[in-house]
């Protein structure tokens, strides 16, 4: 009889094919705690469907595949014309279609739906985190562009979609948009108010042709940013689209992606202005102001996808413990890795207990319209 030479023994099979939310019960208790009575049942099932989904082998490998194929940048198409234009592995594609069908760029407006949506940001990030930069920017620019209702009645409705459509077009003809953001320069880091880029005005109203550079600009295959540049009443948060309403490209020169440690799966970029097109958002002089209420939401996002990061981490190595002996018995059942499990259990339940409070009191303003139904990929509507 042949030796077996590479027989898998005692190895914690795939953790795939669970519910991620269900399985939560920090969670899941939290969102019970946090949302309407007569609306936990709808929420509880709208958030099971996600968390399937999530714990699917489908989606987690979508995650692997975008993370070893990361994003490249197409400078010029074949014939030497400038695109400035970010490839992505299908993957990616697919993560942001389910993440957008799932409302995770839009809690304006519907009962409960800061709580909904972290807790769904929390449980889809546990999938792959990367892409999560645009949806969190995309969600976070409503307040900002509220500030001035004409531009809120022009984005609005496309941020808050749940059509997801990759690919560089005129803003009108998309189902979709994503936005970013771009405010850190070389000189001033997080000090923005050193910035240098400029921000001359035309003669259409609100309209001005940005000059400078951007140390770190979030997402640039996104449809359009809100950036800070230095106009003649002061520094000023502008709207800048990648594509302008004719349908031409707007000058968006990306550098370089940057070349970081984590966060691979996304495109982080240097970026130039070179007389840009961009619209004011707000007030001459009160650009830090504007753009704070879109700083201020991601940083919410910052606190749920850390939440979510930290309840992943313990999960898989709960469910390692749990397969893994060692010593003639299984980890889990040793006492002192159970107190390290317990540990980092404990800090992970705290960290999502405190982002379901910071959600529970977020804004719920009316948006200015109801973005298209999310169609068959929704969860089933209650029965409750």
């Amino acid at each position: 009889m042949a030796a077996t030479t590479h027989t898998v023994t005692n190895q914690a099979p795939p953790l795939v094919e669970y519910d991620v939310f269900t399985a939560d019960r920090a969670l899941s208790e939290g969102v019970e705690r946090h949302v309407a009575p007569e609306l936990a049942g709808e929420v509880r099932e709208e958030l099971s469907w996600l968390g399937r989904t999530a714990g699917s082998a489908r989606v987690q490998e979508w995650g692997v595949q975008a993370n070893e194929n990361p994003p490249k940048l197409r400078t010029h198409d074949r014939y030497g014309r400038r695109i400035d234009e970010v490839e992505f592995h299908p993957a990616w594609h697919r993560l942001l279609d389910e993440a957008v069908a799932a409302r995770l760029t839009d809690a304006w407006g519907r009962p409960g739906g800061h709580v909904r949506r972290a807790a769904g940001f929390l449980v889809w990030t546990q999938a792959e985190a990367g892409h999560g930069c645009p949806l969190s920017m995309t969600h976070a620019a409503v307040p900002a562009l509220r500030t001035d209702p004409e531009l809120a009645a022009e984005w609005e409705p496309r941020l808050t979609s749940h059509v997801y459509e990759e690919g560089l077009r005129e803003p009108s003809l998309k189902a979709g948009a994503l936005f970013g953001m771009g405010m850190t320069e070389k000189q001033g880091g997080s000090d923005v108010r050193a910035n240098t880029t400029s921000a001359q005005p035309l003669a259409g109203e609100g309209e001005y042709l940005l000059t400078g550079h951007k140390w770190f600009c979030s997402a640039p295959m996104c449809d359009g940013f809100l950036v800070l540049a230095q106009a003649p009443g002061g520094l000023s948060c502008f709207l800048v689209p990648r594509v302008l309403s004719d349908g031409t490209r707007n000058v968006f020169r990306i550098q370089r992606l940057k070349d970081k440690l984590g966060n691979r799966s996304n495109a982080s970029s240097e970026v130039e202005f070179d007389g840009t097109w961009a619209r004011l958002v707000g007030e001459e002089g009160r650009g830090v102001r504007t753009i704070i209420e879109m700083v201020a939401a991601t940083r919410l996002d910052c606190v749920v996808g850390s939440a979510a990061l930290m309840r992943q981490s313990v999960v898989q190595a709960a469910h390692h413990a749990a397969y893994r002996s060692a010593f003639g018995s299984k980890l889990i059942d040793k006492p002192l890795m159970r107190n390290v499990l317990a540990d980092l259990a404990l800090e992970s339940e705290a960290a999502t207990t405190l982002a379901l409070r910071l959600a529970a009191g977020g804004t719920t303003a009316t948006p200015s319209r109801t973005g298209p139904s999310c169609g068959s990929r929704c969860p089933p509507p209650s029965t409750g």
